[in-house]
């Protein structure tokens, strides 16, 4: 089956600056992301339909008979069956909103289940616990884990804690299932006096500092290093925040570096409804929330001691270092402290780049300055 995961437009738009780098369907919540969720429950070859710059690097497979399935859609089984059970020139909806269409639109059917779906930012990071907790339950007896360090502290049913057999060491920690369950992964390691409150998963290669406080929902992606305290907050990959500070109600994109000390704020002095930054208005909207934090695009570093307010969206790019609160939005490519921004001058971004992936075996491509090329134009209207 050729399977194609597309974009909705509003989605798309309303998880700017995530998205600027990646197709929805590549967006994690959760132990995986959207697309890697899908293929656990439909086998088929995937791609996807996404912006055009996108493309090259993320391409549309075409063939006669093609699934369409929304990006932003959370799959579990009844959704997947439902989806597989479409027939040409049908088309999945919930009330109006597409979900999955086969071939060319023609008959539409209604799904009466409940859909789990990417809409906002906060999203990512509210449903993460709900998404946690059955990615643990669905993969857990999958995989093949060892039994825990006898300096290992469990707090709750053991069995809902999953150490991967293929795990890096994990000692001296204490971990409390009672709350929901900690999946540690291939070669993760946690450090000795950290402590850990599921749901939390840390992902293949990641590191969890000594001393460090990670509540859930927390997820971790793949190569990353963190200390200090986290709540609620899922990291994409490759980022780090490995030192004393925090972090909560949060999403971190790729090769995201948070120095010593840094503090985002997660809650307004007055309590009162917080509002972010949506790319599409290009304004502050409220959310109905009291609790949100930093969203942080991809390739963003913040050096010793940032202070950032309640609910700061950082687009790709960006650079601060210095004292105070910097607005609680910064578009692409700017760099600065509360003293003064200006744009990042392309070379020296791309230098950085490449030293940072390099750390980790890869390469910064031409496909990859391509894009962020256009990041950078697209930039240009937030200024």
């Amino acid at each position: 089956m050729n399977i194609v995961l597309f974009d909705p437009r509003e989605a798309r738009d309303n998880l700017l600056p995530l998205t600027y780098t990646r197709p929805v369907a590549e967006i994690r919540v959760g132990m995986n992301t959207l697309r890697r969720r899908w293929t656990a429950f439909l086998p088929g070859e995937y791609s996807w339909q996404t912006q055009p710059y996108l493309a090259v690097k993320y391409p549309e497979h075409q063939a006669a008979d093609t699934l369409r399935i929304a990006g932003n859609l959370i799959a579990d089984a009844p959704l997947a069956q439902a989806v597989m059970a479409l027939k040409g020139g049908e088309a999945l909806y919930k009330d109006e909103t597409l979900l999955a269409v086969r071939g060319t639109e023609g008959v539409r059917r209604q799904y009466n289940g409940n859909v789990l779906a990417l809409n906002h930012l906060w999203d990512i990071f509210q449903m993460n616990d709900q998404v946690l907790r059955a990615d643990f339950e669905r993969i857990a007896p999958t995989q093949e884990r060892r039994e825990p360090s006898k300096t290992v502290t469990i707090i709750g049913d053991p069995a809902n804690l999953f150490i991967h057999a293929e795990a890096g060491p994990v000692e001296g920690c204490t971990i409390n299932v009672s709350t929901g369950p900690v999946f540690i992964d291939r070669h993760a390691e946690v450090m000795e006096g950290a402590c850990l409150r599921g749901p939390v998963y840390v992902g293949p290669h990641s590191i969890v500092k000594m001393g460090a406080k990670i509540y859930g929902a927390t997820t971790l992606g793949l190569y990353c290093k963190v200390g200090g305290e986290i709540s609620n907050a899922v990291f994409f990959g490759y980022s780090n925040k490995a030192h004393d500070g925090f972090v909560g109600n949060a999403v971190i994109g790729q090769w995201c570096n948070m120095g010593a000390g840094f503090v985002a704020s997660n809650l307004k002095n007055d309590y009162t409804e917080i509002k972010l930054w949506n790319y599409p208005a290009h304004r502050f909207l409220r959310t109905g929330l009291q609790f949100c934090g930093v969203i942080m695009g991809d390739h963003t570093k913040c050096g010793i001691n940032t202070m950032l307010n309640t609910a700061t969206v950082l687009g790709v790019g960006v650079n601060i270092h210095g004292a105070g609160f910097p607005r609680p939005f910064l578009a692409s490519f700017l760099e600065g402290s509360t003293a003064g921004f200006a744009e990042v001058p392309m070379s020296k971004f791309f230098a950085t780049a490449k030293t940072v992936m390099a750390r980790r075996g890869l390469d910064l491509t031409q496909t990859d300055i391509d894009i962020l090329n256009n990041i950078r134009e697209q930039a240009e209207q937030y200024r």
